[in-house]
């Protein structure tokens, strides 16, 4: 079983989002709490960072938030964070949040999120990341990214044993369980890297 410490999720900062999206980062920020694992986030103030870090704040957990520093000059950083963690660039923030992270979690979200999940996925690609990577498919948010993941596979974008890169989940319960689950990446597959 895999020992997990620090856990970065990536999510929405919209708040404009159906209830259901909400309902779901609530419930896996109180997991991770109950599992004492520290989340990691992108230390937003809004949105699905705002309430998975609040659910984990109030059920007794902490929260590690990174964010650069424009952005917080722009007061969009939450400031009820256990710890915050202030970069000078995207690029800086997007590395710091993965080596710091036992796991990864992409609950649904736009650019940014989409962003974040697919540098994670090759990053692990090329053996630069070994730990789980799950996307928590709520509401089959991911359905589309999953089809196209699929087809990059069937049309040789992709190698067959990049399938294991994820791993889907549809319920944060499930999500959480997986990170347990999933076997660790041998970095030997980036050899595998190119078709």
């Amino acid at each position: 079983m895999n020992e997990l410490k620090n856990v970065c999720v990536y999510c929405a900062s919209s708040t404009q989002i159906p209830p259901v999206y909400f309902d779901a980062a609530e419930r896996l920020g109180r997991i991770l709490a109950e599992r004492k694992i520290n989340l990691i986030n992108g230390a937003g103030r809004l949105g699905l960072m705002r309430r998975i870090s609040d659910a984990a704040l109030d059920a007794g957990g902490t929260v590690t938030g990174i964010i650069p520093r424009f952005m917080v000059e722009q007061g969009w950083h939450y400031q009820r964070l256990t710890r915050l963690v202030e970069t000078e660039t995207m690029h800086e923030r997007k590395k710091m949040m993965i080596e710091m992270s036992d796991g990864i979690i992409a609950l649904p979200g736009g650019c940014g999120t989409l962003e974040e999940l697919m540098e994670a996925i090759t990053w692990k690609q090329l053996g630069l990341y070994l730990n789980p990577i799950v996307i928590l498919n709520t509401n089959r948010f991911y359905d589309p990214l999953l089809k196209l993941l699929n087809q990059a596979v069937e049309q040789n974008f992709m190698r067959e044993q990049h399938r294991n890169i994820w791993h889907v989940a549809s319920t944060p319960e499930d999500a959480a369980d997986l990170l347990y689950t999933m076997p660790y990446w041998n970095k030997e597959i980036r050899k595998f890297a190119a078709i």
